[in-house]
């Protein structure tokens, strides 16, 4: 039995040590006076990210946008670079997006009309 055990926490550190780099809880880029914390976690073969918390002016903000999808459908490109969709909640447009982590930091940008408008923020990892 304690063999059991011991083979099952085993297995359980191996799995917390080879999470992916972009999972985790992301501090956005101030935009439009408020920022928010990003949880980031598979979602199928992608990666998802919700707003778990807003601040406005460095306090806690009731955001309605607490609960949504910012980072949607992102998938490895290699190299810490992913593709997907980012969700621009200051002015409610989906952009098709990129992302490069490195370290503990994530460079999100992201078009619409074809390449024509392209917006970027830099996250920082909280946790």
């Amino acid at each position: 039995m304690r063999k059991l055990v011991m083979a099952a926490v085993m297995m359980l550190a191996a799995g917390a040590a080879s999470a992916d780099p972009i999972e985790g809880v992301w501090q956005t880029q101030e935009d439009a006076g408020a920022y928010a914390h990003v949880t980031i976690k598979p979602c199928g073969p992608a990666f998802c990210g919700k707003i778990t918390q807003a601040f406005k002016d460095g306090k806690d903000y009731a955001s309605p946008n607490v609960g949504k999808a910012i980072v949607i459908d992102m998938v490895p490109a290699g190299g810490g670079a992913y593709e997907g969709k980012v969700w621009r909640p200051s002015n409610d447009k989906i952009y098709v997006g990129k992302a490069e982590v490195s370290g503990n930091g994530m460079k999100l940008s992201g078009c619409v009309a074809g390449g024509l408008i392209c917006k970027s923020q830099s996250w920082t990892k909280v946790k």
